[in-house]
């Protein structure tokens, strides 16, 4: 069952409490967040941090990361995974900002979404966070714990987002993701969920088989 509207902002206003309204991923452009999202697909945020700690200092702009040809590229990020697929979104993606875009990262969900490796998850986070626009970013953790708690019942991730823009102000979209986020990597896990010591135990609108 799907919990109601007030319920739903009183949870938001609870992890509002709790975890920043941020992501865990370390950027100080759009082009940077781009390249970080794009990165950390099933790859852990810590591991792709540790990646662009080195690779922004030299190749942080579409311009520069240009400079690298794709067995260059694939060298920085080998140890996230999914490497070459990355390596070429990134620099294709680069390509289109800089001679499509006039070198600036599109500050439009249409425009985000026309970019190589960029999909609607990756598109709502850059668009949220960059730009500061309304949009709700599902991912495997936002996925999970959205429907376990009661904030959606969804059988996917689009149906999630739409469920979730259903229920939340749109002026709580963005911070949501974060909180979700967060809230299933420190308690909502997926194996053994620590419901306990979870902040919002007593509005959770399901039991957890354990």
């Amino acid at each position: 069952m799907i919990m109601d509207k007030k319920t739903a902002k009183t949870v938001i206003e609870r992890l509002s409490g709790v975890f920043l309204d941020k992501p865990a991923l370390n950027f100080s452009t759009p082009y940077e967040l781009l390249v970080a999202v794009i990165l950390s697909a099933q790859c852990t945020d810590e591991r792709v941090n540790k990646i662009t700690e080195i690779l922004f200092k030299n190749y942080n702009t579409p311009e520069k990361m240009l400079s690298l040809s794709q067995a260059e590229l694939e060298k920085y990020i080998y140890s996230c995974g999914l490497y070459k697929s990355k390596a070429e979104h990134i620099l294709s993606a680069s390509k289109d900002i800089l001679y499509k875009f006039n070198g600036q990262v599109p500050s439009s969900l249409e425009d985000l979404r026309t970019l190589a490796g960029v999909g609607r998850k990756t598109a709502n986070v850059v668009y949220s966070v960059a730009f500061k626009g309304n949009a709700i970013a599902v991912d495997t953790h936002v996925f999970r714990v959205s429907n376990r708690i009661g904030l959606s019942k969804a059988q996917n991730v689009l149906q999630t987002e739409k469920q979730l823009m259903e229920i939340l102000d749109e002026k709580d979209w963005s911070r949501a993701h974060h909180y979700l986020i967060y809230l299933g990597r420190s308690f909502c896990k997926a194996k053994n969920p620590d419901c306990i010591n979870c902040p919002i135990k007593e509005l959770c609108g399901k039991k957890i088989k354990r």
